[in-house]
């Protein structure tokens, strides 16, 4: 093979770990938004000099933008050589793409290839990585057998998620990909969630690495996780999919949730203005009760009341419209939360 080599994503879809690094040429802007998952940021562009050039092209002409763009590129490249690959050995093979497989991607792939290394441009780019997500993830997600963990909040769905997946089973942590716990205060402190498309791109990651002859677990999701909407085709697939009925005690909920939302006790005026969220709810009077709660440091109070008049109505008017296999779903009790409760209660639905 000649190389550079440019290749589909339908041609390397299927080889995405034998390259030994994916580089996205993009600038940091971009690459934050989304990226193929993997994937190092080695900009030959930075976000000021994109624009720039950028604006050369529709301002003045685009021969006078090309020879800005070419000194730019060709500095940046030769910092990315000097300060990250000089270490390669020869068979090293790079799989580089920019936004549509153009100039920037080009570029670098051409002077790699040049030095001797296999090089792989992706043709069409991250554009055709985005639209294979996009064609793709509705056969994708139907390839599986789910098996969602229904339960109240503070149940402690996410814990025996990860207790499953510590167990060897495959997991599918909607949650964690979108970096939100999936309520009012389920903002992760000092995390930002992804992009849409990064969610999206996750889930895709992290589906085409499993087995479909393996059950797939997940957690009772609704159809947003923060700010962040689940694929309509796996939603389709999760809310037809066998439930687990997972029961705690109000008094191990309240503990759970003391011990995962921690930041709120060191933190208190940050639960008081998240309560704010629940005005239109639960009325003025309630809230301002709740928060006096919370400034007074009374969070276990605090917490068995959200469980009881807020949590759990919501719960049960949207758990049998929306799953409805739950009425037929084993019923498992949590015992304790315990890393060692939550790994028996894993191994016992894997049984």
């Amino acid at each position: 093979m000649k190389y550079p080599a440019l290749l589909s994503f339908a041609d390397i879809v299927d080889q995405l770990e034998s390259f030994d690094q994916i580089i996205d040429v993009r600038s940091p802007a971009e690459f934050a938004l989304d990226h193929i998952p993997g994937a190092i940021n080695c900009p030959v562009l930075d976000n000021d000099e994109r624009i720039r050039v950028g604006t050369m092209y529709k301002q003045v002409n685009a021969f006078e933008a090309k020879k800005v763009g070419a000194a730019l590129v060709a500095k940046n490249i030769a910092a990315h050589i000097e300060q990250q690959f000089l270490t390669h050995p020869r068979d090293w093979k790079p799989l580089i793409y920019c936004w549509r497989g153009g100039n920037r991607s080009g570029s670098m792939a051409l002077i790699l290839a040049k030095i001797g290394w296999p090089v792989v441009q992706l043709d069409g780019g991250y554009k055709a990585f985005r639209q294979h997500i996009n064609d793709a993830m509705p056969a994708l997600v139907s390839r599986f057998r789910y098996r969602v963990i229904c339960g109240t909040t503070g149940s402690g769905k996410s814990r025996l998620l990860q207790a499953l997946h510590a167990s060897g089973a495959q997991v599918l942590d909607l949650e964690q990909l979108a970096v939100h716990r999936g309520s009012v205060l389920g903002e992760m402190p000092g995390e930002l969630q992804p992009s849409q498309k990064y969610f999206e791109s996750a889930i895709w990651h992290t589906l085409r690495h499993f087995d479909p002859a393996q059950v797939v677990y997940v957690e009772s999701e609704s159809k947003k996780v923060g700010n962040l909407r689940v694929p309509a085709a796996l939603i389709d697939c999760i809310r037809d999919a066998d439930c687990i009925n997972l029961q705690t005690s109000v008094d191990l909920r309240v503990a759970l949730l003391m011990q995962e939302y921690v930041y709120f006790v060191d933190r208190p005026e940050e639960l008081m203005k998240r309560l704010n969220y629940l005005t239109a709810l639960h009325g003025k009077d309630k809230i301002r009760h709740w928060q006096e709660l919370a400034d007074q440091n009374n969070l276990e109070i605090l917490v068995r009341e959200l469980l009881v008049d807020h949590y759990d109505p919501a719960y049960l008017r949207s758990i049998g419209r929306n799953f409805p296999q739950l009425t037929r779903a084993p019923v498992l009790q949590l015992r304790g939360i315990t890393d060692q409760d939550f790994l028996q209660l894993a191994h016992q639905v894997m049984a």
